[in-house]
Formats: structure tokens, C-alpha cells, sequence
């Protein structure tokens, strides 16, 4: 995906021009996330489809400074594109264009397999019903062949009007699952956070439910876990669930215990919401 974040310097003017800070980088989810993966140290492959395209071309050489391996799938659509209007407060609301990623191919997926250990999966996979069965289909390999699995929840509208059910459906084969404190409450279907908690590790081995400046929860080997957020200046959130998930994770993979890893998420998080636009 490509991201133009877009901060507006007062109230929107519909028929002129507002004055505005405006940014254009390589953005999506899971490329946010393969990012944060290769800051751990982790050796990262990120799969996905994208257009033929100068969007294409900047999001390659982003992964590609970032010290990720992109393999990309070039079909005949336009790269994906958001639009994020940001708020006074940070919080930003999204226009999306998924463009080329309808197109991703479930062999183009696990082709790219060969000798990893670990499948992240982008709930915007799931959430697609273009895509919903090449994510379904990848956890269940992955899983067959032996690598641990996660998948993020990632978009709470979309996930409201898929069904919990559906989602739940589609990632049995995810072993962790990474939630923002809405994206959670919605796919348990409840308004008590702490019975969200208990009834996401009914599913999942491992749960992570970031609250933005409120820190966030955890499950994981039968035990509970809160971490405080740092206190920093919000500029943006774009992104922020992402790096801070990415770094729990890679801190997962590379042994770390769920405390260590949770402050670590707090730190990528913070960082994260103090410049504009996704992390780079």
C-alpha cells in the first residue's frame, strides 16, 4: 500500500484549498509490521501483490532499505493506496483503494514459504473476501509444515460487517492474534474487556490487545499481562498498532518472555505516534 497522510493546519475549506502537512511513503499493515520484524533482527519476506506502477517501485525500494525482502506479485490493477486525514488528537480516518491486493494468489503466497518458521498474516487478507481463502489456505500450510503462525485483526469496520464468526472461521490455523481494543470488543462481540481477553485465548494461544495510551493486555501460557504506554506527544497513530505489534513479536520470536516483549511494544508504539505518517 501506498500512504498519503494528510494533517490538516485548521478546518477543511470543501470548495478551496486548506492549508495542510502532507506525506507519501510506502504504508500497509503488514509492510509496517515486516519493518519493526527486521529492526529486531529478524531475516523478513514480505508477500504481496501490487500494480506495475511508481507506487510499486517506491514501496520496493522502502522494504528494501528497511532491510525486508519484498516478493511481489505485479498484476495488471494499481498498487493500493490510503488516504489518512489526521485529527487534532492524532487519530486519523482512512480512505482505502486496496487495488492490486484482490489479485494475490494463494501460490504466489506459499511459493515464498521455502525455509521460513514463522507466518504473519494481515487480517486484511481476511477481511476480503477477494482474499479471505489465500490467507485461510496459508495459515493451514504454514501450520502443516511446521512454523509457528499469527495474524492481526487490523480494521474494525470491516471486521463488524464480516461477523466474528467468519474471522474466527478463517484463522483457526493463527496461533497468536494481535487486537487493538475495539478491533477485540468487536470480534468478541462484547463490551468487557477483560471477558474479551479470556474469550480471544479460547482461540488463540497467544493474545495481544493494544489500548493506544492506556498500554495493553496479554495472554499467553495461561497468565495475564498489562503493560503502562510511555507518555509522549501524539502526532499521528498511523501505524503505531503495527510497530508496536511487530516489535512484541519479532521480541517473541527471538525468545523473549511476554513482559520484556510487551515493554518493548510500548517503546515501538511510542516512537511510533511521535512522527507523521507509518513508521519507516
Amino acid at each position: 500500500m501506498l500512504d498519503v497522510v494528510v494533517r490538516p493546519h485548521g478546518p477543511i475549506a470543501p470548495t478551496s484549498d486548506t492549508d495542510s502537512e502532507i506525506r507519501m511513503a510506502r504504508g500497509g499493515s503488514s509492510a509496517t509490521l515486516a519493518v519493526a520484524l527486521a529492526r529486531g533482527g529478524h531475516e523478513v519476506t514480505f508477500v504481496g501483490a501490487c500494480g506495475d506502477d511508481l507506487a510499486a517501485d517506491l514501496v520496493e525500494r522502502s522494504l528494501e532499505d528497511a532491510g525486508v525482502t519484498p516478493r511481489l506479485q505485479r498484476v495488471d490493477a494499481s498498487t493500493g493506496v490510503v488516504v489518512a486525514l489526521i485529527g487534532d488528537e492524532g487519530e486519523r480516518a482512512m480512505m482505502s483503494d486496496r487495488g492490486a491486493n484482490r489479485f494475490l494468489e494463494r501460490e504466489f503466497v506459499v511459493d515464498a514459504f521455502e525455509s521460513s518458521e514463522h507466518l504473519h498474516v494481515s487480517g486484511y487478507v481476511i477481511l476480503d473476501h477477494a482474499t479471505r481463502s489465500v490467507g485461510a489456505i496459508a495459515l493451514a500450510e504454514a501450520r502443516a509444515r511446521g512454523m509457528s503462525t499469527s495474524i492481526d485483526v487490523c480494521s474494525v469496520a470491516p471486521l463488524r460487517a464480516l461477523g466474528s464468526t467468519r474471522f474466527l472461521d478463517a484463522t483457526l490455523d493463527a496461533q497468536s492474534i494481535f487486537a487493538n481494543e475495539e478491533e477485540a470488543l468487536a470480534l468478541a462481540e462484547s463490551d468487557d474487556l477483560d471477558a474479551t481477553v479470556v474469550f480471544l485465548a479460547g482461540h488463540y494461544d497467544e493474545v495481544l490487545v493494544t489500548r493506544g495510551s492506556n498500554g495493553a493486555w496479554s495472554h499467553a501460557e495461561g497468565r495475564r499481562h498489562f503493560a503502562h504506554a510511555r507518555e509522549v506527544e501524539v502526532r499521528d497513530t498511523t501505524g503505531a498498532g503495527d510497530a508496536s505489534t511487530g516489535a512484541y513479536l519479532g521480541a517473541r520470536l527471538g525468545g523473549v518472555n511476554v513482559v520484556a516483549a510487551m515493554r518493548v511494544a510500548m517503546e515501538a508504539g511510542a516512537h511510533a505516534v511521535s512522527e507523521l505518517g507509518a513508521p519507516s
